[in-house]
């Protein structure tokens, strides 16, 4: 088991590798700061990612693996520093997750080539169930124009959905 000192110089390096030294959601390390911020615990058998929210555990993930352990820490990590460049480059009407998912992957192959297949598989299973959309916020807005204009909310939403599609 590596120590928390230890931990802490491979995150810090690897963060250094894609831009994130800086980054407010690396974790903190033996404690909680609590506000859903990651940390991670060492015991003699296991290394812990959790998220404490609120003074409650709301994630936790354990494993005898270091490269495992940095597998979490940087899937989260390169998913906020996905999230801000998609905020920062917003290509309208697409479905942000387009920009998102593909910013996430290329910052984690950076990192580590099965890690980025890993998560580009996760994509996949997220989008046989939940498929990009790209007409959603168009859509919604269509929708409460239409019922900011007296028609019924069943209404309004069928007409919206007809001029734009739900994807299939």
């Amino acid at each position: 088991m590596k120590s928390l000192e230890e931990i802490r110089s491979e995150v810090d390096r690897m963060a250094s590798v894609i831009g994130a030294s800086d980054y407010a959601y690396l974790p903190t390390y033996g404690s909680s700061r609590d506000g859903a911020h990651p940390h991670i615990e060492v015991y003699s058998t296991a290394y812990h990612w959790v998220v404490v929210e609120r003074g409650h555990e709301r994630d936790r993930f354990s494993t005898t693996e270091f490269d495992a352990l940095l597998e979490r820490v940087f899937t989260s990590v390169t998913f906020g520093l996905a999230t801000a460049y998609e905020l920062a480059h917003r290509v309208e009407p697409t479905d942000c997750r387009r920009l998102i998912f593909q910013h996430q992957i290329e910052l984690l192959s950076l990192l580590s080539p099965s890690w980025a297949q890993a998560e580009a598989e996760r994509h996949v299973r997220i989008l046989r169930s939940h498929p990009f959309d790209d007409f959603s916020g168009v859509r919604a807005s269509f929708t409460r124009e239409l019922r900011e204009s007296g028609s019924a909310p069943d209404i309004a939403w069928q007409t919206a959905c007809h001029r734009y599609p739900l994807p299939e």
